[in-house]
């Protein structure tokens, strides 16, 4: 029988850690815990005997997904997190990539699970493999990003450190947890504090209704999410009553008017617009509303390491304009089965995050875009995302998301999809003479599309390709 010392992460949470499930009202705290996870780590024991490999997770519960990642390091064994709702193809994807010798979860059935001489043995070691995340499509080859406990404890103190274990005594995951946004974030950050972690993970539509009251039912202090969420919620939810003391944006481009519309709705100024990565184990760093003084992707200082960026002349500036890098104890081990790629990510000790940013002399970065989803117009550079935050501020426009068109002289040119605010009519030639007065010629779109959604993936992030799809679909239709 284990005791709490032998299991990982749990065996230094503080006594007052606590786990609250919102729709069950089920309350796990820090000797629930415990028992919980031994007991799921004997069962997975029983399960993997002689079998090597990690273990995949697809719990749709939250509060038994986590147990179960508390159970499976208590076994030995690296966990594989994933979104319960994959395809049959899609799961034998994830076990194949992994080598996973066993299916955490619904859905089991009519999976092939290896057979080996050697299982796991006692509890994952510091540096061993311990997370596995998915940070593409599941379909065809998967990309697996790995994490030591190590590296997972080096974040987790960190933004206890730097959030404060005040703002995160009672905290609330709306997130789904197969990501390090909501697991890293969300749910380990808090309960590494020693605080309460409430758990409303995926909430559906009718339920965002509710979320101002669960937030006042709860007195919840802390909270993140992504930007889709927030514009459901207040477009949904009536504001709570008692502010949080903190809240944090992060995982997709945030616009300065965006970020200052949220801070009224929900009620306090201490909102974070947060940089962060899976190969970073969740954030790298973030800034506060108030210092972003209207900069639209302000993510302010790192929270423990190093900045730099990456010039075109290949040069490692500690200022400037280019690909942002980053030096941190909680750099990922490396992507997994594909040690080209993960060489690939490192220039001279650095990572190299794939956004471009402005890093001031103070250290403080503003993101402008990612270089895969740059836009190239007869050799200028422009950031999509800048175009979408550009298009997000006209007041009858919702969501936009911009992406690059051929064009027969410029190689490509600058094309957006938008959605109406409250299905209200939106006039295409006055948005673009709108975006004349505000953007340089070059990045102001020559076509837009009219949609009624801009199609995302289950963690809330734009998908660009489907919107350019979607985009070129309607136009073939018309």
């Amino acid at each position: 029988m284990k005791n709490a010392a032998d299991l990982p992460f749990l065996s230094g949470l503080p006594a007052s850690a606590c786990l609250v499930d919102v729709r069950s009202q089920r309350t796990y705290d820090r000797n629930g815990l415990v028992a919980a996870a031994t007991s799921k780590s004997a069962e997975i024991e029983r399960l993997t005997t002689g079998r090597p490999g990690p273990v995949v997770i697809a719990e749709p519960d939250a509060a038994e997904m986590l147990i179960t990642l508390f159970g499976a390091w208590a076994a030995g064994r690296c966990a594989v997190l994933v979104n319960p709702q994959l395809s049959d193809e899609e799961k034998q994807n994830v076990m194949a990539h992994t080598s996973a010798c066993a299916w955490l979860g619904p859905g089991a059935d009519g999976l092939e699970q290896p057979e080996g001489a050697d299982g796991a043995a006692g509890a994952i070691g510091i540096d061993d493999p311990a997370l596995i995340l998915m940070t593409s499509g599941t379909t065809g080859v998967p990309k697996g990003i790995v994490h030591s406990l190590r590296s997972l404890s080096a974040r987790t103190a960190l933004n206890v450190a730097h959030i404060g274990a005040d703002s995160l005594q009672r905290s609330l995951c709306v997130l789904p947890m197969f990501f390090g946004h909501g697991l890293i974030g969300n749910c380990l950050s808090p309960l590494a504090a020693g605080g309460t972690l409430y758990l409303w993970c995926s909430p559906g539509i009718t339920e965002i209704a509710s979320f101002g009251k669960v937030m006042d039912d709860h007195a919840i202090s802390f909270l993140s999410s992504v930007p889709s969420f927030w514009k459901l919620a207040m477009r949904m939810s009536a504001s709570p009553a008692n502010p949080p003391r903190r809240v944090h944006i992060g995982s997709a481009p945030l616009s300065a008017e965006f970020w200052s519309q949220i801070a009224q709705w929900v009620g306090t100024q201490n909102v974070y617009n947060l940089f962060g990565m899976t190969e970073t184990a969740n954030w790298i760093g973030g800034g506060v509303l108030s210092e972003a003084a209207g900069r639209d992707g302000y993510v302010g200082s790192i929270w423990g390491g190093n900045y730099a960026v990456l010039l075109d002349d290949g040069t490692v500036a500690p200022v400037g304009r280019g690909e942002v890098l980053v030096q941190s104890p909680t750099i990922m081990q490396n992507y997994l089965n594909a040690p080209d790629k993960t060489r690939e990510a490192f220039v001279s000790g650095w990572f190299r995050t794939g956004d471009i940013g402005e890093l001031d002399e103070a250290g403080r970065v503003t993101l402008v875009g990612r270089i895969k989803t740059e836009i190239n117009r007869a050799g200028i550079k422009i950031q999509a995302e800048e175009i979408d935050m550009l298009l997000e501020r006209h007041p009858q426009i919702e969501e936009a998301c911009a992406f690059a068109i051929p064009d027969p002289v410029s190689g490509e040119a600058v094309a957006a999809a938008i959605v109406a605010s409250n299905g209200t009519a939106v006039d295409v030639d006055a948005v673009r003479g709108w975006c004349k007065e505000r953007a340089r010629s070059e990045a102001v779109p020559v076509v837009l599309y009219l949609l009624e959604e801009i199609p995302k993936n289950e963690r809330g992030k734009i998908v660009r390709d489907k919107v350019r799809e979607a985009a070129q679909m309607q136009e073939s239709s018309t």
